[in-house]
C-alpha cells in the first residue's frame, strides 16, 4: 500500500501531504553554516534533521536535488544589521585572513557531516562565489521600488510589503511600538540590509564594487539569489533552524515575493534547538560542544545521531551526557544484534510498512525507533531481521551494514588451546575438549561456538 508522506509546513502551520512540484526531482534548499567558527552539536542537530528528511524523501522513491549554501560573507553579529561581519571578526580572533578561516571552518564542517553520516548536498554554493547573482537580485528589488539608501547601505523597505513576516506571524505594530533595536537611518525596525557599504575609515578584507558603491551583500540576499539560481524561484522545500523563522527566512520570502512573486518554497521546515541545561546552545558563550569534543571523550559521533533520533525534530531536545551515554549503549546493542543476525535474507513487509508509517508521519523518528526495537525483540528469523533493519537504516543512517566488533588480539598460546579443542571436538573426545575449554577460561578468555568456527574473546570482567 502507498503511505502518504505528510510534512509540517511552517508557512501554513499545517501538516500537509507532500507532492513534488516536478516529478523528476524534489528540489530542496538547506541553510548552511556561517564559517567563522566550528559548528557545535546544536547546529548539527538541524543538519541531522535535514538529512533524515532527505533520506525519507529518497526512501519514498523520490530523486532529490539538494542545495546547501556556505555563508562566508555578510552575516553581521546582530540581526539588526549592526556590529562586525562575523567573518571579519573571526579573522581578527584567529590572526588569519577571512578567506583562510572560511576554508578552514568549511572543511571542518564537511568533516563533521561525514562523521555524522550526513549526506553531502548535490550542490555546495558559497556566498562569495555568487556576488554577481546577489547584485542582480538587489537591482530587481530596487527597480520595483522596495528599497532605500542610507549612509551605511541599501535597505529593504518592509512597510511596502503587506504580508511581510506572515510565516512568523509577526506583530508589526507591536514591533514598531516596542522597538529596542538600533534603528540608525532605518525607517522600520524590520527593514534589513541588502547591501552594506564598506566603512570609510578602514578597508575590509571582503568587499566588492556594485552600482551603489564598494561594499558587501547582506546576509539574507545570498539564499534568495542562490536558491533561485539552482532550484528556480519556487521549489519544494526550504529548511533551517527555528531561529531563522522570524528574521532570515521571513526576509528571504520578502525578497523573493518582490522579484518573483512567490514565497520561494512550497514547504518551509524548521528544526528546533538542542538545549544545554534548558538553555539554547550557542557559540557566543565561548564554550560549546563540537563533534571533536565527543571524539576526545571516546564517543562515536553516530551515538549523537542516535541521541537525536530520540526526539521529534519539532521539539526541543535537552542534552545531557547521561542521555548521550544511553544513546551510545542503545546504538551498540543495535549494532551487535544486526551483526549477530548474519547475512540478510528477505525483509519483512509488515515491519517495513509500520516503519514507513512513522517516517511518513512528519518524520516521527521516536515512533520509528520503537518499531526498530520491536523488530530486535521479535521472533522473526535472524536473516529476515537483518534484511529489515538494513532497510530501516536507509533512513536512520547509522551505518549498520558496515559495523563489526573490534578485533581482539588473542595470544598465540590461547589460540593453540582453541585449535586443540576444535580437533578434540571433531574427533569426539569430549572430555579433552572440556579440559581445554576450562584452560582457556582460566586464562581469562571465553569461547563461543559459531557455525563458522569458534570465536574467542577476552572474558568480561577478566
Amino acid at each position: 500500500m502507498t503511505i502518504a508522506l505528510k510534512l509540517y509546513d511552517t508557512y501554513t502551520r499545517a501538516l500537509r501531504d507532500f507532492e513534488p512540484l516536478d516529478p523528476a526531482a524534489v528540489r530542496m534548499y538547506t541553510c548552511g553554516p556561517t564559517v567563522y567558527n566550528y559548528a557545535h552539536i546544536g547546529n548539527l542537530r538541524t543538519y541531522i534533521f535535514e538529512d533524515i528528511l532527505r533520506r525519507a524523501l529518497e526512501f519514498n522513491g523520490y530523486a532529490v536535488k539538494h542545495v546547501m549554501n556556505i555563508t562566508d560573507v555578510g552575516h553581521l553579529t546582530s540581526d539588526a544589521d549592526t556590529g562586525e561581519d562575523k567573518m571579519e571578526k573571526g579573522a581578527a580572533r584567529t590572526g588569519k585572513t577571512a578567506w583562510e578561516i572560511a576554508e578552514i571552518y568549511a572543511h571542518a564542517f564537511k568533516e563533521d557531516l561525514q562523521r555524522l553520516n550526513i549526506l553531502d548536498p548535490s550542490i555546495w554554493c558559497k556566498a562569495t562565489d555568487h556576488i554577481a547573482e546577489q547584485i542582480a537580485f538587489i537591482c530587481c528589488i530596487e527597480d520595483k521600488g522596495f528599497c532605500y539608501r542610507t549612509d551605511d547601505g541599501l535597505y529593504f523597505d518592509t512597510s511596502k510589503l503587506s504580508d511581510y513576516g506572515y510565516m512568523a506571524r509577526l506583530n508589526l505594530e507591536g514591533l514598531q511600538a516596542g522597538a529596542r533595536i538600533e534603528m540608525g537611518d532605518k525607517r522600520n525596525p524590520t527593514d534589513f540590509a541588502l547591501w552594506k557599504f564598506s566603512p570609510k575609515d578602514k578597508q575590509r578584507q571582503m568587499e566588492w564594487d556594485s552600482p551603489w558603491g564598494i561594499g558587501f551583500p547582506g546576509w539574507h540576499i545570498e539564499c534568495s539569489a542562490m536558491s533561485a539560481k539552482y532550484l528556480g524561484p519556487f521549489f519544494d522545500i526550504h529548511c533551517g533552524g527555528e531561529d531563522h523563522i522570524s528574521v532570515h527566512h521571513s526576509n528571504e520570502i520578502a525578497q523573493t515575493e518582490v522579484c518573483h512573486g512567490t514565497r520561494l518554497a512550497n514547504f518551509w521546515m524548521h528544526g528546533y534547538f538542542l538545549q544545554l541545561d534548558d538553555a539554547k546552545m550557542a557559540k557566543s558563550s565561548g564554550d560549546f560542544l563540537r563533534v571533536q569534543t565527543l571524539l576526545d571523550r571516546g564517543i562515536d559521533p553516530l551515538a549523537y545521531r542516535m541521541f537525536c533520533l530520540s526526539a521529534h525534530y519539532r521539539s526541543k531536545l535537552n542534552f545531557t551526557w547521561d542521555g548521550l551515554d544511553g544513546a551510545a549503549t542503545a546504538l551498540n546493542r543495535l549494532r551487535a544484534s544486526a551483526f549477530e543476525w548474519g547475512a540478510p535474507g528477505e525483509a519483512d513487509a509488515g515491519f517495513i510498512e509500520r516503519f514507513t508509517q512513522c517516517v511518513n508521519d512528519d518524520l516521527n523518528m521516536p515512533r520509528a525507533m520503537a518499531v526498530v526495537w520491536e523488530l530486535v525483540k521479535s521472533e522473526l528469523p535472524p536473516a529476515v531481521r537483518k534484511a529489515t533493519v538494513l532497510v530501516f537504516d536507509r533512513v536512520l543512517g547509522l551505518r549498520l551494514a558496515e559495523w563489526h566488533p573490534a578485533e581482539e588480539t588473542v595470544p598465540a598460546e590461547i589460540m593453540a588451546l582453541v585449535e586443540q579443542r576444535t580437533l578434540a571436538r571433531k574427533e569426539k573426545r569430549w572430555k579433552d575438549a572440556d579440559v581445554l575449554r576450562n584452560q582457556v577460561i582460566t586464562a581469562g578468555y571465553e569461547i563461543e561456538d559459531k557455525p563458522g568456527g569458534a570465536r574467542v574473546r577476552l572474558r568480561k570482567g577478566a
